[in-house]
């Protein structure tokens, strides 16, 4: 299992003392508020900040305010824009039941109830109603399947396999 993955995403300054919104990878933000430095992944460039002070956000979408020590001014901010935050599994939003971190459920395979590999899970997107995983299929093409138990009967990370109710989900 991967242990360092994705779990904020930087975006816009806020304010002028150098504050960043984040947005949280899991739509939770209570887990963000506690850290007291993070890795950052700047076009592959890893990095440790240390916030100075964060707080919720607010709005819509729920948003946790950042500042970084060093980083005091909204045009040092504005450079952290579109940079994602790295944490460990200690870091992320606890899981609930019958929920996977998205970096563990790239790469299992994609097999049918009758056991007939079919491809692997390439990613997880949001798909607008929901979130679809993108199989990639033994012959190469791309398939999205809604990730939801109607469709897979079984998701297991520790046994490498997510299985299909049916295979006509996948189409032609």
């Amino acid at each position: 299992m991967v242990e360092k993955f994705v779990i904020g995403l930087i975006g816009s300054p806020f304010g002028v003392k150098g504050f960043v919104k984040v947005r949280s990878m899991s739509g939770e933000v209570d887990h963000l508020l506690k850290l007291k430095s993070v890795i950052i992944n700047n076009n592959g460039k890893e990095q440790t900040l240390q916030i100075a002070e964060s707080a919720p956000g607010g709005g819509m979408v729920p948003v946790v305010l950042m500042r970084f020590a060093g980083i005091e001014t909204p045009e040092a901010a504005k450079s952290l824009n579109g940079v994602q935050l790295l944490g460990c599994r200690d870091q992320a939003a606890p899981l609930k039941e019958g929920e996977f971190y998205i970096e563990d459920l790239k790469g299992l395979q994609v097999v049918t109830v009758n056991g007939e590999v079919v491809g692997q899970i390439s990613d997880v997107v949001e798909g607008g109603g929901g979130e679809l995983a993108e199989i990639e299929l033994t012959n190469g093409e791309k398939r999205l399947v809604p990730f939801r138990d109607e469709f897979f009967k079984e998701v297991n990370p520790d046994k490498n396999s997510a299985i299909l109710q049916e295979l006509w989900i996948l189409g032609d």
